[in-house]
């Protein structure tokens, strides 16, 4: 069995800001009037990392509207 430690206030804050990196790209394809099938293949892997990321237990006053909110407009690809 593997154990994980929790993350430090400073992993948790690369981890954020990993996940706003694919927030800002999910946004940022999905303002195109016709994405090519690499843009759809960047959005649909993005938002299953930002499903990833909602989903750890380790957040504490971070707002994770934005992520949930691309996750909701990945859905459209």
């Amino acid at each position: 069995m593997t154990t994980y430690s929790t993350p430090t206030a400073e992993q948790i804050a690369r981890h954020y800001s990993s996940a706003m990196d694919s927030v800002n790209l999910i946004n940022e394809l999905m303002a195109l009037d016709v994405r090519d099938d690499e843009q759809t293949a960047d959005v649909t892997r993005n938002a299953e990392h930002l499903k990833i990321m909602v989903a750890e237990d380790y957040w504490t006053i971070e707002d994770l509207t934005p992520f949930n909110d691309a996750i909701t407009s990945a859905l459209d690809v």
